[in-house]
């Protein structure tokens, strides 16, 4: 795409109303749906991934970190899925940018920047269906916790940090597409995801409380959003404080969304 293309797109884009924009969302939502319909092993991660994390960290760590919270396996159980829950936004952040990123190189994109549509509803209708598809990944892990034994104290609760985990989820999003439009292929977008997860991941107060870490690493998870988006989940599911990791989980959200949104959006709509 030449320069004057992309300065009349970007033009021509500022000229579409509000309503235009989330009409052509609605649109490309139910495109991205069928498509999802015609391909079901699409959905073998949003299944599949609680079920395997759930059942492998329960009966494998269970026993032994669940002695540190003062019970066994039963306590584990309540202190690993609200984390599990934090978790699950990010591995689905990292599958909307690989699946961006190769629909660049099969040409759909090329398509879509050639039809008078916003260019930002392309990027909030992948968005919106991979939010879907984070919910239903979200609904699997909680059957599974419930049938190794979580018990949900606090159904306002539940419902408020399946919320939390969604809008930091989605501010996630904005990092992965910005990698699936800059990065040359999908194998790239998986490796700078996993250089970029593993140490939030297993750096952090999903899998096992901090005070059990060295030091250093300790000071880490004090400043990982994922802690607190872990511990906010769990204050509001099975009770405890909340109030300082809510606010913390909220404020990472915002930044993350006003900062990378926007160059998501011009990568998007200038790149070649």
């Amino acid at each position: 795409m030449s320069g004057t293309a992309v300065t009349t797109g970007l033009r021509a884009d500022a000229r579409i109303p509000l309503r235009a924009h989330l009409r052509h969302t609605g649109a490309l939502v139910r495109r991205n749906m069928l498509w999802i319909r015609q391909d079901p092993e699409s959905m073998f991660d949003a299944v599949l991934f609680p079920i395997v994390f759930t059942l492998l960290f329960v009966y494998v760590f269970g026993g032994s970190i669940g002695q540190s919270l003062g019970g066994g396996q039963e306590a584990y159980v309540q202190y690993i899925v609200p984390g599990l829950m934090a978790m699950m936004g990010m591995n689905m952040a990292q599958g909307v940018g690989t699946g961006f990123n190769q629909d660049f190189n099969t040409g759909v994109m090329d398509r879509f920047r050639s039809l008078p549509i916003g260019r930002g509803s392309v990027l909030f209708a992948k968005i919106s269906v991979e939010m879907v598809r984070m919910l239903i990944a979200t609904a699997v892990l909680l059957v599974v916790g419930v049938l190794v034994g979580f018990d949900i104290t606090h159904w306002p609760g539940l419902f408020a940090a399946v919320g939390l985990s969604a809008v930091f989820g989605s501010a996630l999003m904005w990092i992965f597409l910005t990698l699936g439009v800059v990065m040359k292929n999908a194998q790239s977008v998986q490796a700078m995801g996993f250089l970029v997860l593993m140490p939030l991941q297993f750096g952090s107060s999903i899998f096992a409380p901090p005070q059990s870490m060295p030091g250093w690493l300790e000071r880490f998870t004090e400043y990982n959003p994922l802690s607190a988006l872990a511990d906010a989940a769990r204050g509001l599911m099975v009770g405890g404080p909340v109030a300082h990791d809510l606010w913390m989980t909220l404020g990472w959200s915002v930044g993350i969304t006003a900062v990378m949104a926007p160059v998501a959006i011009r990568k998007f709509r200038t790149k070649h």
